[in-house]
């Protein structure tokens, strides 16, 4: 299986079964991760880490506080693609890791980047 990420700089093609997603709240300044993996069904949240609360980013009830970090497992359905914004006005742009290698997406402002399972 392969991950694909569609930006203003072109196609992003990764082989792979699993990444992460990163970035910085734009208004708390605190670090997000989100680890997805690839299936037949579509892209799943498997687990989400967040390293403080604020605004809009309180960590749900049943997170636990593990080396600084509040881990959790979001319910949500497998989704068949990911909408990133890239507006240029944030702290950092999005970080997107797999197989040992990480690419910033957005840290500019663009159309919005588009992560789907590559046909």
């Amino acid at each position: 299986m392969a991950l694909c990420a569609l930006s203003a700089a072109g196609l992003l093609r990764i082989a792979t079964t699993t990444f992460m997603l990163s970035w910085t709240h734009s208004v708390e300044k605190i670090p997000w991760q989100e680890d997805w993996a690839i299936t037949n069904a579509g892209l799943v949240l498997t687990e989400a880490r967040i390293q403080g609360s604020g605004a809009g980013m309180e960590p749900p009830d049943d997170a636990v506080f593990r080396d600084g970090w509040y881990h959790y497992t979001p319910n949500i359905p497998p989704r068949q693609n990911i909408i990133l914004a890239a507006s240029g006005e944030t702290v950092s742009g999005w970080k997107l890791c797999a197989q040992g290698q990480c690419h910033e997406l957005g840290s500019t402002r663009e159309k919005p980047i588009e992560i789907t399972i590559c046909e």
